[in-house]
């Protein structure tokens, strides 16, 4: 396939790491909320077998905050997310799925509550700010809405508890999982959190001194080749295998959170106000009539950059496969689709096309490790 480069702009932004990254053989970008967000450092495999048995280090600067503040903030991330946080606690993290007045999903961002008055929406690719400011303008909420300088860096890996503690110390290894702390480093406090989009563990610093953060970038490769550190990124393999969704890949704006198996995350019989809520009562009510699943097929390769048909046996389209890649673990090709009822059971026989081939495989439930 044909390569093509990325025109940097103030439209397309860097990030602070972004020189030291490309100087460590970045060999691809995607875009991700307006930012360059490396893709590939060399190969794949190689890259998602080094995850899972020694540390990495990613710029995941493009998993931006949208900051709420003042008197109704709590009100309004509320109204946004069918998630509960009527007893969320100051300290921790909590996976929010985001929907609109349609009950359809606009984002599933970590939600972070710094204080009683003050939350961080760390956000998956989509713009959030604005369907925030849409909210807080329409139901006259008295809070400030902004894209504070925060640009994470996230350590991930089995070896990544070792190297954090190394720099920062045995309390960082007693951080609960979705829990964050600040942490000191040659005198900056930063917000460490036990985080990470891998199913591997690991932290997210929320970087606001940009100076530090570079100085912490480089010392954490520094202090971490005894731990085999490389740079890395979110890995297509590993992410598909752990069932880690991708808004705008696996879901979008026209998916609800029942389809996408959110259901420990929606909270319809308390009193609590969220938009879309008497839509989503409605969609329980009647039922899905479509659902995420995963899929296998006996074949070595797939390149996937858009959705593939899903067919039955009577060429049928049942669905539509949405991400995909080949599995080192599984020894074949392995993806996320979005199939109709009844075909989501698992076992069930799908068939798709792939560069003039067909090929079947088989329905199985998420996630596949």
């Amino acid at each position: 396939m044909k390569q093509y480069s990325i025109a940097k702009s103030r439209r397309l932004r860097g990030t602070p790491y972004t020189s030291r990254i490309e100087k460590q053989g970045v060999t691809a970008y995607t875009v991700y909320n307006h930012m360059l967000l490396p893709a590939a450092f060399g190969s794949l495999e190689d890259s998602y077998t080094h995850l899972k048995k020694d540390v990495q280090i990613w710029d995941v600067a493009a998993e931006r905050q949208v900051e709420i503040q003042g008197k109704d903030s709590a009100k309004l991330v509320q109204l946004m997310t069918c998630r509960n946080l009527s007893k969320s606690k100051i300290g921790r993290c909590y996976y929010c799925p985001i929907i609109d007045d349609d009950g359809n999903l606009v984002n599933d961002p970590v939600v972070l509550k710094l204080a009683e008055d003050k939350w961080w929406i760390s956000i998956a690719d989509s713009d959030v700010i604005f369907f925030a400011k849409g909210l807080a303008s329409g139901y006259k909420l008295n809070v400030k809405i902004i894209e504070p300088v925060v640009d994470i860096i996230a350590i991930q890996g089995p070896k990544s508890f070792s190297l954090m503690e190394k720099i920062f110390g045995k309390p960082i290894t007693e951080l609960k999982f979705f829990g964050f702390d600040y942490f000191d480093f040659e005198g900056t406090k930063h917000l460490i959190a036990r985080s990470g989009w891998s199913k591997q563990g690991g932290y997210e610093v929320y970087v606001q001194n940009t100076k530090s953060g570079q100085k912490l970038y480089d010392h954490l490769f520094e202090v971490g080749k005894e731990f085999n550190v490389k740079p890395g990124c979110p890995n297509l393999i590993e992410r598909i295998e752990s069932g880690l969704l991708s808004y705008g890949n696996d879901f979008d704006n026209n998916d609800n959170p029942f389809e996408c198996g959110f259901d420990q995350y929606i909270s319809l019989d308390s009193e609590i106000n969220f938009l879309g809520k008497e839509k989503l009562k409605k969609i329980k009510s009647e039922g899905i009539q479509k659902k995420l699943m995963g899929v296998q097929f006996d074949i070595k390769e797939i390149s996937l950059v858009g959705s593939l048909d899903l067919k039955d046996e009577k060429d049928n389209i049942i669905g539509e496969l949405r991400s995909a890649c080949y599995s080192p673990h599984f020894k074949k090709v392995i993806g996320i689709a979005m199939l109709k009822k009844p075909y989501w059971e698992a076992s069930k026989t799908v068939k798709v096309e792939i560069n003039g081939n067909f090929c079947t495989g088989n329905v199985c439930d998420l996630p596949f490790i």
